[in-house]
Formats: C-alpha cells, sequence, structure tokens
C-alpha cells in the first residue's frame, strides 16, 4: 500500500481482474484463494520476487530443482517459506506464462524433467504441514492452494486473456513489470 493506504492502480487492477475471473467466470467464492492469488500477481509483477530464494553463496535460485534443494537445507518457518515460494512460482508460470515452460525447462536446465504442476501442489502440500505464526499464510489455505492447484492456473490463464484484452483495447495504463 502505499502511504496514504490507498491500493495503488496496480492493485485495484489485478484485485479487481482475480475477483472478476475467479468470482464470476469460475463460480469461485473462497475470497481467501482469491485474494492469495491477487497477492501473487502484485508480488510477482517486481521481477525481484521471482528471484528471492538464494543459495548459499547469495546467487538466486531460479530453478526448482535448487529452489527444493534450498528448502531441504532450511529448518521451520524458513523451510515453509521456501516452499510456498516454490507453489507460488510454479502457479505464476504455468498458469500465467504457460509458453514460458519450454524455455524455462530447457535441454540445458536442471528443471528439463520437472512437472511444475505436480511439484507446486507438493509444495503447497509440504508449506501447509510446517506450524507457522499467525502473521504467516494460514496453512489450510496453502493446502487449499495444492488442491486447487491446476483451477488456480487455469484462473491465472483466464486473468490474463482478460487483461490482454482490455489492454487491447486501450482500457489499462497500468504496466504490468516493475
Amino acid at each position: 500500500m502505499k502511504s496514504n493506504d490507498a491500493p495503488s492502480p496496480l492493485n485495484s487492477f489485478f484485485n479487481g481482474l482475480s475477483e472478476h475471473v475467479f468470482h464470476t467466470q469460475l463460480g469461485v467464492v473462497d475470497t481467501q484463494l482469491v485474494d492469495y492469488v491477487s497477492q501473487l500477481l502484485i508480488r510477482f509483477s517486481r521481477v525481484e520476487a521471482l528471484d528471492r530464494v538464494r543459495q548459499i553463496d547469495g546467487r538466486p535460485a531460479t530453478q526448482v530443482v535448487t529452489m527444493v534443494a534450498e528448502a531441504e537445507k532450511r529448518l521451520g518457518t524458513a523451510r515453509r517459506e521456501v516452499h510456498r515460494h516454490i507453489g507460488d512460482y510454479t502457479l505464476f508460470w504455468s498458469g500465467l506464462y504457460p509458453e514460458s515452460l519450454r524455455e524455462l525447462k530447457g535441454d540445458d536446465k536442471q528443471d528439463q524433467f520437472v512437472n511444475y504442476c505436480a511439484q507446486g501442489k507438493k509444495a503447497y502440500k509440504i508449506a501447509s504441514d510446517i506450524e507457522a505464526d499467525k502473521k504467516s499464510t494460514p496453512g489450510s489455505l496453502l493446502k487449499r492452494m495444492s488442491d486447487q492447484f491446476e483451477m488456480c492456473a487455469y484462473g491465472l490463464r483466464e486473468i490474463r486473456r482478460e487483461w490482454e484484452r482490455r489492454d487491447g483495447e486501450g482500457d489499462c495504463d497500468v504496466p504490468l513489470l516493475l
């Protein structure tokens, strides 16, 4: 939020699109889940959020295989947050930009054999089972993200279609990556 607590245009844009697609088109009334997806879009509109997980040498973990290895080196809430990030990362790419998976999983990459949907579901499930503080994303929500991963990915594809349709009509002045 901005200092005056007014939502930014980007927040309003993604909140509105998420609610429209999930509530109206998909009939999903789980507001907590829809808000989570909307916040994921807002977080990942900043490119550096994609590289949030760091290896021990400080380099970003940019492949799912590396992120999973990093998660296994951590304990408690740190492990939970890496698994949650893996779920978010795989949902973002498989839902919003599935055409990019071929490049992300190229022959020269460790991720070439990773099933992003299966890994995302597994990561959210693992994160849901690790106890966290009250400020963290509730485990019950992460469990629903695991159970509803494919539907959320489909919802993200519909959100992209909707913003591209609006952008094609000249209705959107909001930059999508900051």
